[in-house]
């Protein structure tokens, strides 16, 4: 019969919270940077010219064809080769960027196709420019259709910053495995760290649900029409 011991994890609970800050944190800057990219990219894709697409397209394929972690690697270990040396944090977040931009650009274009016709011709006959027809006409309603996958995919950038600890990211993953090379509770910390994990995971993804209709595209009526 297996012993188990969480006192031994719980008393380093100071590194957990840590650990936990630091993944949000990564989380945060990697969401609004990676949305950003994202919209640029869903963008260029769906209306911008032929070079721009292939250009944008081979990105997306690029990133989404390989594992997060080959893709931080590279970030970490091979740029330096080239002279550009990053701090594990700095690689982390890098990292996190390019691949949730590429997933998020695939999910926004996935909405501003949807978009009807008739709503591109009215808002066009009102003398818009391309770029405020986008962004007051088309973007707005495209994000409150996809914004559940939107989410999903936020969540999962966030679970694969366990990987950032590889690199000596400070992150939850990273912590975990530091008290159990401490105490050698490698089982209790890592179910302390699964239940976090599953914590943070419940809370990322109730705050954006809440915060997408407030501050990005405004509550839709039901159905997103």
């Amino acid at each position: 019969m297996i012993a188990l011991d969480f006192s031994a994890v719980l008393q380093d609970w100071p590194l957990l919270l840590r650990g936990a800050a630091f993944t949000l944190g990564l989380t945060a800057v990697a969401t609004l940077l990676g949305l950003a990219v994202g919209v640029a990219c869903a963008w260029a894709r769906a209306w911008g010219p032929a070079a721009l697409r292939w250009l944008v397209g081979a990105y997306v394929e690029m990133i989404r064809n390989t594992p997060f972690i080959v893709q931080l690697f590279f970030i970490f270990f091979g740029l330096p080769s080239l002279g550009v040396r990053l701090s594990p944090e700095v690689a982390s977040i890098l990292a996190m960027v390019v691949n949730l931009g590429a997933y998020a650009a695939e999910i926004v274009r996935a909405g501003i196709e949807s978009t009807p016709r008739g709503q591109l011709e009215a808002a066009r006959s009102l003398a818009l420019t391309e770029l405020q027809v986008f962004l007051r006409v088309v973007l707005p309603p495209s994000l409150a259709r996809v914004w559940p996958a939107m989410v999903s995919q936020i969540v999962i950038v966030m679970l694969g910053s366990a990987v950032c600890g590889q690199i000596a990211a400070q992150e939850l993953s990273y912590q975990a495995n530091l008290i159990q090379s401490r105490n050698f509770r490698a089982f209790e910390a890592f179910i302390v760290a699964t239940a976090m994990y599953l914590a943070l995971s419940l809370g990322v993804r109730h705050l954006l649900y809440w915060a997408g209709p407030r501050w990005l595209f405004g509550r839709m009526p039901r159905g997103g029409h």
